[in-house]
Order: C-alpha cells, then sequence, then structure tokens
C-alpha cells in the first residue's frame, strides 16, 4: 500500500535480539575517503551496482547532494577596475545579510540586542543584490550586483565523518531469501569491483556486528577445546587420556553443520553460541 504513495520509501526491519538495539536496515556498509568530491562522484557508481545486485533491496544512502545552495564570488578584476576594495563588498554583505550584533539597548527594564541586517523581505531572492550599492575610492556608489557571480548548485545536507575520513553510509535490506552474511558479501564484491586504492570501507551496525562475531568464533572454538584439555589433563593426571574424550567433538560438530545445511538455516550468532556449548556438552557426555 506504501508503494502507491509517490516520494515514500518504506521497508520492514526486525531489531536484533543479540546484539545493540538500533533500528535501521540490517547491511550498514561505510565508504571513506580524504577528499569530499572524490566520494561525492564515486557514491552514483556504487549505489546502482547496490541496486542492480539481486541480494540487496531498499539500498539508500545518509549523503544527500540535494540542498539548494547559491555561491557568490567577487569579480576582483572588476572591482579593481572601478576601485572598488574586497574590503568594502565583504562588509556590505555582512551588514545586508551578516545579522551582526552592532550592540544592545535597555527598554523597560529589559535588554535588546541590535541585530543589523536587511528585513527579511529584501533579502530573499538573489536579485535583491539589485538594491545594494558599495562606495569605492572616489565616493561614487557602484551596484554590488556588478561586481559578483552567482553560482547555483547542490550541496549536502550534512557531512559525515567515519574513522577522522569524509564517508557515506549504504544501507539496504536483504531480498528474500539471503542472510546478512549473503548481503556483507555483495557490498565487499561491489567494493572490489568499483572502488580504487582512494577508498577505505568499513562495517557499521548489524553488519559489523556479524563481521567481529564471525572472525572471533574459531578463537573462541579453539580456546574452548584447549581450555577443555587442559581440565580434563588436569582431571586425569594425563595428557593422552583426554584425547579419546576430545575427538567426539570434531563428529558432533559434523552432525551440528549438517543439521544447518539440512534444514536450510544460517550461521548466526545463535548457531555459534549453540555450537560453542555443543563443545562442553559432548564432553561432559563423553565423561559420563
Amino acid at each position: 500500500m506504501i508503494s502507491q504513495f509517490t516520494g515514500v520509501r518504506a521497508f520492514i526491519s526486525q531489531p536484533p535480539t543479540i546484539g545493540s538495539r538500533f533500528g535501521g536496515q540490517p547491511v550498514q556498509f561505510v565508504l571513506e575517503s580524504l577528499n569530499f568530491d572524490t566520494l561525492v562522484d564515486m557514491l552514483p557508481k556504487f549505489m546502482e551496482e547496490v541496486n542492480n545486485d539481486p541480494r540487496l533491496q531498499f539500498a539508500d544512502v545518509n549523503l544527500k547532494i540535494n540542498k539548494p545552495e547559491i555561491s557568490l564570488t567577487i569579480n576582483r578584476e572588476k572591482a579593481a577596475d572601478l576601485k572598488v576594495s574586497v574590503e568594502d563588498v565583504g562588509k556590505t554583505l555582512q551588514a545586508a545579510f551578516g545579522g551582526q550584533r552592532m550592540g544592545y539597548f535597555l527598554k523597560d527594564g529589559k535588554q535588546y540586542e541590535v541585530i543589523g541586517q536587511l528585513n527579511r523581505e529584501y533579502r530573499d531572492k538573489p536579485s535583491d543584490l539589485k538594491s545594494l550599492f558599495v562606495k569605492n575610492a572616489d565616493g561614487e556608489m557602484i551596484q554590488l550586483e556588478s561586481l559578483v557571480e552567482l553560482n547555483e548548485q547542490a550541496v549536502p545536507t550534512s557531512r559525515f565523518r567515519y574513522n577522522r575520513n569524509v564517508s557515506a553510509t549504504i544501507s539496504a535490506g536483504l531480498a528474500p531469501g539471503y542472510t546478512l552474511g549473503d548481503g556483507n558479501a555483495a557490498m565487499k564484491e561491489i567494493a572490489d569491483k568499483v572502488l580504487d586504492e582512494n577508498f577505505f570501507t568499513s562495517f557499521t551496525g548489524q553488519s559489523k556486528d556479524l563481521e567481529d562475531s564471525s572472525s572471533s568464533l574459531l578463537y573462541v572454538f579453539l580456546f574452548s577445546i584447549l581450555l577443555i584439555y587442559l581440565v580434563l589433563s588436569a582431571q586425569f593426571e594425563s595428557f593422552i587420556d583426554p584425547f579419546i574424550i576430545i575427538i567426539t567433538v570434531p563428529l558432533a560438530l559434523a552432525g551440528a553443520l549438517l543439521s544447518l545445511w539440512y534444514f536450510d538455516m544460517t550461521m548466526n550468532v545463535f548457531s555459534q553460541i549453540g555450537i560453542i556449548m555443543l563443545v562442553g556438552l559432548v564432553t561432559k557426555n563423553a565423561i559420563s
């Protein structure tokens, strides 16, 4: 129903049971660069690849280049020919549009600020520059519009930083039948295809939680095996007998992985915790 409304983007997300209780879409990928213009130029190409990937959907980016802005450039050569200093032009613009505080005054026991700027109806449009004049070195009044150039452009509503670099975070949902691991893998593949050596990448949100837990699973598993072996060695007062019990662990893991494959389950945080618990349960049953 929501898709019938123009300009509305909607998606359904479920906060993770384990980990940070943040909202938003599950796949969160951060593009980092040392140069903001380089990042802006690369974003459309990267987003095109993300939107075309069948594993991802509802892709969006937090860096929006949609805020209209008018930049004013002083024509220094023309100002010099008309004997107008750049400082005078700047002071005129500041007095007209800057909202500078000139001082205070007291009235009825209350203190008020004196703000120097044009009224709203005289400073809303670029054409209002026609009403401004600046005095040159000869005392003549020069129309300010003839000394400046206006350039209208789109700029970001806000700029973001990650790891001290300018950044943009791409968020995406998962297509039916795909897991968060598939989404992370898709982002890595697109980054390898599109980005060059001027960019850095990171995961954040649920994607970062998955990457961190996946990278530490092997170390936790090996540490649990070592800890159990040392405890059994102390209990049996032998470094050989515990191997008979430890050898049951690979068989149990094979059964766990086979079950995940058979029931089309994923290797997620829950299954990782279950595998670690399985090591302790198998060794306990082997002892008894």
